[in-house]
């Protein structure tokens, strides 16, 4: 269990001057507990409001419906097919997030994945490029999938992160 926890209060909100902001540590062992009314600590005498801090501003021009639409999940990049000793490398072995079961893994065949990195020379006004390839099939019990790529992925992107897309859809 944690002993003790920081709280940063501001103390600029409740007055207009140049306060630096306290930091207030909460011990939270049985013996001695602040005490709580609503949400105001009392701490040795200071009372410290939380609700009085200013709430962030949001940005007027966008919809809070534009901010979350990902039409992939991320997966790791784990290794490539391998027997004992031999390495296929056209075959890679990605993890997605979220998938702990073949059922879960099937949901996922045939859809696209990409690899996306930076490049340092400039190609049409973008340095950043992608390698895209599809998944075949589920590898072994744990979720993980094999995935073939037009060009094989370099040794650099091992354990890097994967866009799984979310089409072609199967549904």
């Amino acid at each position: 269990m944690i002993d003790s926890a920081y709280l940063i209060a501001d103390a600029r909100a409740k007055t207009n001057t140049r306060l630096p902001k306290l930091i207030v540590r909460l011990t939270l062992s049985k013996r001695r507990q602040p005490r709580q009314t609503g949400t105001t600590f009392d701490l040795a005498g200071h009372s410290f409001d939380f609700l009085s801090l200013p709430a962030p501003q949001r940005n007027a021009d966008t919809m809070p419906s534009e901010q979350g639409h990902r039409l992939y999940v991320k997966g790791r990049h784990l290794s490539f097919q391998r027997s004992k000793h031999a390495l296929t490398q056209n075959t890679s072995l990605v993890k997605i997030e979220g998938v702990d079961d073949t059922k879960a893994a099937k949901f996922y065949l045939g859809k696209k994945v990409a690899f996306v990195y930076r490049a340092k020379r400039e190609v049409r006004g973008s340095n950043i490029r992608v390698i895209w390839g599809k998944v075949t099939r589920p590898h072994g019990n744990s979720g993980v999938v094999r995935a073939k790529f037009r060009n094989n992925l370099p040794p650099k992107s091992l354990g890097a992160t994967v866009r799984v897309m979310l089409y072609p859809s199967n549904i």
